[in-house]
């Protein structure tokens, strides 16, 4: 079992590293499933869901090709409620089955941004994957067809997720503390 180390401003671990890598194999069972004889696209939304990107697609077992976006929409724990873009996709998303993954699912606006836009692409489809949702936040219309852990309203750092760019290399999700900034 982890612990919280007394020097990180943490409340709890909410969600430890073995629990993480278990729901990834299966999240990756059921996409390999889902997309079997055909070749998804995962898209990687920068920062944050690079780690999880990274244990997700080493759990394909069909065959995939990789992209990466960049959007942002925090500043410290607040949601801007304004998307910014920073990079978009390399590939040709045409006629493409298209998996956008998400580190988190909050207000649901950055996800909502995305796939509407890359709808307008002429996708043959576009699913999300979100390790965190977060529904009893969420400003914008938006389900996740593939969703690692529904949490309740805390704002978490912790294997992807930051505060000001700070805490991503956690191997957990852990509660974020702001008394002990």
């Amino acid at each position: 079992m982890q612990t919280v180390s007394a020097n990180l401003p943490l409340k709890k671990i909410l969600i430890s590293e073995e629990q993480i890598i278990r729901r990834v194999k299966e999240l990756g069972a059921q996409i390999s499933k889902d997309y079997e004889g055909k070749t998804p696209l995962f898209v990687c939304v920068l920062r944050g869901s690079a780690i999880f990107y990274a244990e997700l697609v080493k759990n394909i077992n069909t065959d995939c090709h990789l992209d990466f976006m960049c959007l942002c929409s925090y500043s410290g724990t607040c949601s801007s409620g304004k998307v910014r873009f920073m990079l978009d996709l390399r590939e040709d998303i045409k006629n493409r089955h298209v998996i956008i993954v998400e580190d988190i699912i909050d207000t649901g606006t950055t996800a909502k941004y995305i796939t509407d836009l890359l709808s307008t692409r002429g996708p043959a489809s576009v699913e999300l994957c979100t390790l965190l949702d977060k529904p009893s936040n969420r400003e914008a219309a938006v389900k996740p067809r593939y969703c690692g852990f529904t949490i309740e309203n805390e704002f978490v750092v912790g294997y992807g997720l930051d505060y000001n760019e700070l805490y991503r290399n956690l191997p957990f999700i852990g509660v974020f503390d702001e008394s002990k900034q």
